[in-house]
């Protein structure tokens, strides 16, 4: 037996004769997610974000996540994301935008949990110059119930 394989089975054994840890059941849970897309002519972007909360005995749990992308045949594209965690309070916000000319597009999803309420809003737009704009918008927002 190579001593790759040697070590990988010998993994595998420690990790089924350990003792599981008993996952605790949430007293309130949920999650929100957003997303959008918008395109004009040779531009595309697109943003999305989503939060989980777990309240417990013991405390809370969240996990938030988001991200986007931007595209253009000829001009600029970029996108960019930011996440702060301030104790129990997560907010992300992700901004995507391509710019070929006076053609654009833009989504902007904004998401929030604060271990009581989850909230996430996308905001998308797109344009060519001579057109009316196209714009949506999406929210989802939860406020879980108190203990």
């Amino acid at each position: 037996m190579k001593p790759i394989n040697l070590i990988a089975a010998a993994s595998i054994a420690l990790l089924a004769s350990s003792s599981g840890v008993i996952a605790e059941e949430c007293n309130a849970a949920g999650t929100v997610g957003s997303g959008g897309s918008a395109s004009a002519g040779g531009t595309s972007a697109s943003s999305l974000g989503t939060a989980g909360t777990c309240r417990t005995d013991d405390g809370t749990t969240s996990s938030i996540g988001s991200g986007g992308s931007a595209a253009t045949t000829d001009g600029k594209a970029q996108s960019k994301t930011h996440v702060n965690d301030s104790g129990d309070k997560l907010k992300a916000q992700t901004k995507a935008q391509a710019v070929d000319k006076g053609t654009f597009s833009k989504s902007r999803t904004k998401t929030s949990t604060d271990g009581s309420t989850l909230d996430s809003t996308t905001r998308t737009m797109s344009h060519v110059p001579g057109e009316k704009p196209g714009k949506n918008t999406t929210n989802q927002k939860i406020i879980l119930p108190e203990q």
